[in-house]
């Protein structure tokens, strides 16, 4: 098994390796700036078995399962690196069957699987041929790992769904299978999460319209994740989406082996790991939670009073 820094030299992915796995590991080489000595950076949990694991270690058992569910923080620079980082290694290790991004829609399948007619080392021909949306999602976090697949000849898939499709959910019931995936008890976790990610200022009235929205996305999220291609299938996507408690998994087909990063910013107050999953006790949210530096301090809720 390669270390994920030599998986990265072998693909030639990046021109340094500056890996951010081992409990004792440098901190010099983290983006963010916040609270890089606290004493969980840089390390793996293993949820269920309650220890710290290595990087070698999870890239094993992501390597063994048939979806990975790869957690972000979407404006932490470390997150996407850490990401890049996985994908390199599990495309060195094994079959890579295909990734798919929260951050491409249905509308761009077609122009991802068209990207043989676009020079990839062209990287604004190739944010231009996929019409990336600068504004959603900043190129400087996904461009490295959306022309890494390419470049490796990796498949590419969009997860989300289009604006198209988000009006027609907001207007009409789901299909019943997907309205059904998840049970009143998680029906009413996620009203409390969508209340909470709107800061308490969502009316009533949109709780039900949110609600088809966020299942459509990971049913179509699982759905992307789909097909009978040898190897693992790999997903990025926010931390929320890939809970298992609420997320993508509830929507993957029967019987499919899915595990679960979440790629975490610590808190100042929580030096015990378990502190980051003591809420969710009937269904854990990740198997695995990788700790890294906070970004920003702000209070956007604050900000929105």
């Amino acid at each position: 098994m390669k270390t994920l820094c030599a998986a990265l030299v072998s693909l030639s992915v990046l021109t340094a390796c500056t890996t951010p796995v081992s409990p004792t590991a440098s901190i010099a080489h983290w983006q963010s700036p916040l609270l890089t000595g606290h004493p969980l950076v840089g390390r793996i949990w293993d949820v269920r078995s309650g220890v710290f694991i290595s990087e070698d270690a999870l890239l094993q058992a992501l390597s063994a399962a048939d979806v990975a569910l790869l957690g972000e923080k979407h404006d932490n620079p470390d997150h996407h690196a850490i990401q890049r980082q996985l994908l390199a290694a599990l495309a060195a290790s094994g079959p890579l069957a295909a990734v798919s991004f929260e951050m491409l829609d249905s509308s761009q399948q077609p122009a991802l699987d068209s990207l043989a007619t676009v020079d990839l080392q062209a990287e604004e021909a190739v944010r231009a041929h996929l019409r990336w949306d600068e504004e959603g999602w900043d190129w400087a976090f996904y461009g490295p790992l959306v022309l890494d697949v390419a470049r490796a000849g990796i498949p590419l898939r969009a997860a989300n769904i289009s604006m198209e499709a988000m009006r027609a959910v907001y207007a009409a019931p789901l299909d019943a299978a997907v309205a059904q995936a998840l049970g009143t008890a998680q029906l009413e976790r996620l009203h409390v999460e969508i209340d909470e990610s709107h800061c308490g200022m969502l009316p009533q009235s949109q709780f039900p319209a949110m609600v088809r929205v966020q299942q459509a996305r990971d049913a179509a999220m699982a759905a992307s994740l789909g097909g009978e291609a040898e190897g693992v299938k790999v997903l990025i996507a926010g931390n929320f989406h890939v809970r298992h408690d609420l997320g993508v998994s509830n929507y993957l087909p029967q019987g499919a082996v899915a595990l679960s990063l979440g790629i975490l910013e610590v808190n100042v107050e929580w030096t015990d790991p378990q502190q980051y999953v003591a809420e969710f006790v009937e269904a854990l949210p990740h198997d695995y939670v990788w700790f890294t530096p906070a970004v920003s301090a702000e209070d956007y809720c604050a900000s929105l009073r």
